[in-house]
């Protein structure tokens, strides 16, 4: 499977507050965070997009304001997360900064995902980001995010973000070296297992609580989160992180575990285009668009003949030929009052027509599905 993250495109690299944050301190560790930056330099010289997840904002601010140890409330939480969240986001562009490297920071809560606009808003800023050939780092939100709202955990964000970006590995470091049997802290017989087929309920069961005291997430949010990154297409490692040069080491050893993911993020993606959304309108298109999408290409406002129902960009349309008949489903790059708008003229006109400057496709080619 190590073979996997060498044919990856896009990978996200998920780095735990126990990794980067001395515990007994609350200062961060910052030849170790060397170390990891000079493995993903490595990854980004191979021709691979990178996004991080990182926590420690919590873990680096609580010193700052003077928070003892022991449990924070919510309130105390957001108000050292605000602390460290400048510090963690300086440290991560400065290291990043020596192998010239660009940064930006993305701030996400639950939310986030699931609000249809904002989750959109933010897939497009990560692609972007990567696109131009930057790191983007996301952290969880903690200074607005409620206790009914947060994650509680940044392998489930992470893995959240994986989706979103269709990427091909989700790599968890943290402070174990993959999943067991059992709980090898608690149990010496427990047996390490390097691949994950298919997660079953004795998979789940193997699942244990942290010990580490600075992170909200054990063994049981890795395994919530292997659903979700396997579920759209993304395998998943878990890997020890408590070395330097995890990456490295992770490519050299092979010594982890890997949740096998079922189809690609592509598949994926259009399986649950086609299958998991209900359409909230249509889109009737001319005889030359729709020969266009038979042979892979996007769909233009030019081949837009009519605009049915009431959606929001994001959402699930139908595409419909002349006679009526059910061509493909994808998701709209616009609403349809400005759809309405800008149907039957060229991609350049659309800027001048809305007031801004959208998306040239009304249905992006990686986002439709034929039926």
């Amino acid at each position: 499977m190590t073979d996997h993250l060498k044919r990856s495109r896009r990978v996200v690299v998920k780095v735990g507050s126990s990794l980067l944050v001395d515990g007994d301190k609350g200062t961060l560790r910052g030849q170790w965070l060397q170390a990891l930056v000079e493995d993903i330099a490595g990854l980004r010289e191979q021709g691979k997009e990178v996004l991080v997840v990182s926590s420690g904002a919590i873990a680096l601010g609580r010193r700052v304001l003077g928070l003892g140890a022991g449990a924070l409330r919510l309130e105390q939480s957001q108000a050292a997360a605000a602390a460290g969240q400048i510090r963690l986001s300086a440290a991560w562009a400065e290291a990043l900064g020596k192998h010239e490297l660009k940064t930006a920071q993305i701030l996400l809560t639950l939310g986030d995902t699931e609000s249809r606009r904002h989750y959109l808003n933010a897939r497009e800023t990560a692609n972007t980001l990567l696109g131009l050939g930057v790191v983007p780092v996301v952290n969880e939100n903690d200074t607005v995010a409620t206790a009914e709202i947060r994650f509680g955990d940044n392998d489930r964000l992470a893995a959240r973000v994986a989706q979103m970006i269709s990427a091909d590995s989700l790599i968890l470091l943290s402070d174990i070296d993959g999943l067991y049997t059992a709980d090898p802290g608690v149990d010496p017989a427990a047996k390490f297992i390097p691949e994950v087929k298919a997660i079953t309920p004795e998979i789940e069961a193997m699942a244990g609580i942290s010990r580490s005291g600075l992170g909200r997430g054990g063994m049981i949010t890795k395994i919530l989160a292997a659903k979700i990154a396997v579920g759209a297409g993304c395998a998943m490692v878990i890997a020890n992180g408590k070395k330097q040069h995890p990456i490295r080491q992770l490519a050299e050893t092979g010594h982890c575990t890997w949740f096998r993911a079922s189809g690609s993020p592509a598949t994926a993606r259009k399986q649950w285009i086609a299958g998991h959304l209900n359409a909230q309108g249509s889109i009737a298109i001319d005889a030359g668009a729709a020969q266009a999408l038979k042979r892979g290409r996007s769909l233009l406002p030019a081949g837009v003949t009519a605009v049915h129902g009431r959606f929001q960009r994001g959402d699930a349309v139908q595409v419909v030929d002349a006679g009526g008949l059910l061509v493909a489903q994808g998701l709209s790059a616009y609403s349809d009052e400005d759809a309405r708008r800008i149907i039957g003229h060229k991609s350049n006109e659309i800027a001048a027509i809305l007031g801004y400057a959208g998306r040239d496709e009304m249905i992006h080619r990686d986002d439709l599905v034929l039926r």
